[in-house]
């Protein structure tokens, strides 16, 4: 059986050296962020720079991130990391929508309980929305993160699982899970994210309303903010002159007229996945969160993503230009 997406089957997906190869095949990159341009402690060599030299082709980038935090507070963590500006044209995060949800719902007259760490607070700042301690006493859990990621697991919620499926109906409590990610690299360490514990809470009959990738609420949004930008160039700039050649179709999933995307990540589960039901051609980053290199690495990113049963059209061990 043959799987297939917006570019075509497994035995398609090319490496390759740099993303100069196929910039004029897109005029847009939704861009992940942690795993491409950086590990949570330090930038990626070179990745940056090859968003900047998209940019300079005329291109257009959007990153797209599961952080559980407002897009406005992304941009300091990353100059804090060390990750260079102008790199993108807008960034889109889970928490921007999960925000915007947490507003429907106080305006329903609904109370949330917040379970997270401290770092997430920009998500509940200035939103109105009002948030209890007590799970006897919400009708929402807004999930962002373990309390501390660097010690904890999903094993450590147990009993909250419990009481949250206590606290509500046949599926407990509902969980906004703003954060997808099951886990994430952080420097040379694998920590775990909400989504791994909002699984838990799932597998357990919980109810959970999944936010950010692969879901496809943020990809409409995305498109959204790129029809804000102009029509993104389509046409001209990093588009132009695409030649045909091996891997991608040109500008696959896009209507004419529209322009070209590329989404690139280094989570087969959320950046690959997601690109795939968007209908997107994809640019697997296999040494983040995967952390697979060397020699075949075509064969062994395809051989991951295919345990997946999802498909990129182009692989790269990590993001240069």
């Amino acid at each position: 059986m043959t799987h297939q997406h917006a570019t075509g089957s497994f035995a398609s997906m090319k490496d390759i050296e740099g993303l100069r190869e196929i910039a004029n095949r897109y005029d847009v990159l939704i861009c992940d962020i942690w795993g491409v341009l950086h590990n949570g402690k330090t930038p990626y060599e070179g990745a940056d720079e090859a968003l900047i030299s998209f940019r300079a082709g005329g291109g257009k980038v959007v990153l797209l991130s599961n952080a559980p935090r407002p897009s406005d507070s992304v941009y300091e963590r990353l100059e804090n990391i060390g990750v260079k500006k102008n790199i993108c044209d807008a960034i889109v995060t889970s928490g921007d929508l999960a925000r915007a949800i947490a507003e429907d719902y106080s305006a329903a007259g609904k109370v949330g309980c917040h379970i997270g760490p401290a770092k997430d607070a920009p998500l509940l700042a200035g939103i109105g929305a009002e948030f209890t301690d007590s799970l006897a006493r919400a009708d929402y859990i807004l999930l962002s993160g373990l309390y501390d990621d660097t010690t904890e697991t999903p094993s450590d919620y147990e009993e909250f699982i419990a009481e949250a499926l206590a606290c509500g109906g046949k599926h407990g409590l509902p969980m906004l899970c703003a954060n997808p990610d099951r886990q994430v690299q952080f420097g040379e360490k694998i920590i775990y994210c909400a989504g791994a514990v909002a699984e838990r809470y799932e597998q357990r009959g919980g109810e959970v309303v999944w936010i950010g990738k692969p879901y496809s609420a943020v990809y409409d949004y995305v498109k959204i903010r790129i029809k804000e930008m102009g029509r993104a160039g389509a046409g001209a700039g990093a588009g132009a002159g695409a030649q045909e050649g091996a891997g991608a179709q040109e500008g696959a999933g896009a209507q004419e007229g529209e322009p070209r995307l590329l989404a690139i990540g280094d989570g087969a589960k959320t950046d690959i996945i997601g690109a795939a039901n968007a209908r997107l051609d994809a640019l697997f980053i296999s040494g983040g969160l995967a952390a697979i290199g060397g020699d075949d690495l075509e064969i062994k990113s395809a051989t991951l993503l295919a345990s997946e049963n999802t498909h990129a059209a182009w692989v790269m061990q990590h993001l240069v230009w």
